[in-house]
């Protein structure tokens, strides 16, 4: 999964799948990106509650967040045992909505964009951690990444990882770290079912962290000039993708 994703969902919408207590009122957003806030739903005294705080974790014990990569995504491989994430897994899992993200596809040159939204629309929940960062002159900052899983076979000729889904009946027991230990929470961390999302080519203007309206959603060979400001042209459909090599290293845009 590549580091941007929407939030298109009315905050009523959003409100009614996450069952929280606030009630926000937020404009839609069509092209969310790293160190940007963002919105996460954890539990606080046994109620779900909606909270902002910063995309691109850091971890309690770094002393100079300058000097720490920016972490968007954590492998659900190794949020077990990697000192960035194993104590937020056992401590402080979170729910990070979401209206559908954005891939590109490696395998082609220059890389294109896809849109990758729920089948049948509405919101659907990342599983994600969350940190409190504590600085040495009392500055607080409160940060989260995305929880990553292989591909299913639908992705899979975009990209090899995908974000992890956690399904409403499942929102309690993700969020429940005092009752259910990082172990069994693990146990959600798949791939999402292949009749989730849909994926279509769009134009590069996502590529933009400026660019945020609807008009980036539109398909590829459909776009007029002027959902594309900059300047590119739709794409032919993209080849089957090459071999991947592994790559163990967590995703930073920096």
């Amino acid at each position: 999964m590549c580091g941007r994703y929407l939030i298109t969902s009315t905050p009523e919408a959003m409100r009614q799948l996450f069952a929280y207590l606030e009630q926000p009122n937020f404009p839609p957003r069509y092209n969310v990106a790293p160190t940007q806030p963002i919105p996460i739903v954890r539990l606080h005294e046994g109620q779900r509650q909606f909270a902002l705080v910063r995309w691109g974790l850091i971890p309690a014990w770094v002393k100079d967040p300058k000097t720490f990569s920016l972490v968007l995504q954590a492998r659900s491989d190794s949020v077990l045992d990697k000192p960035s994430f194993k104590y937020a897994m056992k401590r402080r899992r979170c729910l990070i909505p979401a209206d559908g993200f954005y891939e590109w596809n490696e395998d082609t040159t220059p890389r294109r964009p896809y849109a990758v939204l729920p089948k049948h629309g509405g919101p659907v929940a990342f599983a994600g951690l969350w940190e409190s960062w504590m600085g040495p002159n009392g500055e607080e900052m409160e940060t989260a990444a995305v929880i990553t899983t292989e591909a299913n076979k639908t992705l899979y000729p975009i990209h090899y990882r995908m974000p992890v889904v956690i399904p409403p009946e499942a929102f309690d027991f993700w969020l429940d770290c005092r009752n259910v230990d990082e172990h069994m929470a693990a146990g959600l961390l798949v791939p999402a079912p292949e009749d989730l999302f849909e994926a279509y080519e769009i134009l590069p203007a996502v590529n933009r962290v400026a660019n945020d309206y609807p008009d980036l959603l539109k398909a590829a060979k459909t776009a007029g000039p002027a959902a594309n400001p900059d300047g590119a042209g739709s794409a032919e459909t993209a080849k089957p993708p090459k071999k991947r090599k592994t790559d163990d290293r967590q995703s930073s845009l920096f």
